[in-house]
């Protein structure tokens, strides 16, 4: 039994560490600037690890992920000041709604699901690119009272979506901040960390209790994906708002082309 192995069956080998490792860091790297580091992480998993089960991966992509966009939400409260008030109740609907997602995968059918996200992030890349100063000032525009309310709408909205499908999370919530809110994206990428981690908390409520992870290759690319995540956090606190936008449309991008791929092949 590989050290890799605690009884999901055939944990990757010595030599695919190293693969995981890298792609822990770059992950990590990318989920601090503008989120999306599952675009790298599963797709490494999945293919350095094909033997394994399939929530034995995403369990300990979750573990990895989760400590490189804890350590950027500490980094981002220490340098970027949070307003609270929208985000305690996005923080409540996102934990619910996450769980809740994760519970109703099996009953939903993901393909119904995909053309429609496809549809949003066109959508999103459209306006972000067409409004050049969409997100470069921080102006909050939102009454106290629509910020809770809104804010639990996004929490659940996006937490639902994060445990049920997954793919853009990061990327809807910095535009739903930046957009509705009136955040700028550094405040917009700040937030949607804190959010992000809420809902990666609740989707390892599933995983961990039923043992679907591989120890030695989670705790490894947790350790690459923190170190990743501090250089993510450091950039974009020092280089700011038009940083973070310039990355979240390389992001669309990539998201865009792997959704319309994965439709197609569907289609086909």
């Amino acid at each position: 039994m590989s050290v890799f192995d605690l009884g999901a069956a055939g944990g990757p080998e010595g030599w695919v560490l190293l693969a995981l490792a890298l792609a822990g860091l770059t992950a990590g790297f990318i989920d601090a600037v503008v989120g999306g580091g599952g675009l790298v992480q599963v797709p490494a998993l999945f293919s350095f690890v094909p033997q394994g089960s399939a929530a034995a991966l995403f369990g300990t992509n979750k573990i990895s992920a989760i400590s490189g966009t804890f350590l950027a939400t500490l980094r981002y409260a220490r340098n970027v000041r949070l307003d609270w008030n929208p985000l305690v109740p996005a923080l409540l609907g996102a934990a619910v709604f996450s769980w809740i997602g994760a519970a109703t995968v099996s009953l939903l059918p993901r393909a119904l699901v995909q053309p429609l996200v496809l549809v949003l992030l066109l959508v999103v890349a459209f306006v972000t690119f067409r409004h050049k100063e969409m997100g470069a000032v921080h102006d909050p525009r939102l009454s106290r009272t629509a910020q809770r309310v809104a804010g639990f709408l996004t929490g659940s909205l996006i937490g639902f979506y994060d445990g049920f499908f997954g793919p853009g999370t990061g990327a809807f919530l910095i535009f739903i901040f930046v957009r509705f809110f009136g955040y700028d994206f550094l405040h917009a990428s700040a937030s949607s960390k804190l959010v992000n981690f809420t809902t990666n908390l609740a989707a390892l409520a599933f995983f961990l209790p039923a043992g679907e992870f591989f120890l030695v290759a989670a705790l490894t690319m947790a350790v690459c994906n923190v170190a990743g995540a501090w250089i993510g956090s450091h950039l974009a606190v020092k280089k700011g708002s038009r940083f973070v936008r310039r990355f979240f449309l390389v992001l669309l991008a990539v998201l865009i082309v792997k959704m319309a791929w994965g439709t197609l092949e569907m289609l086909i």
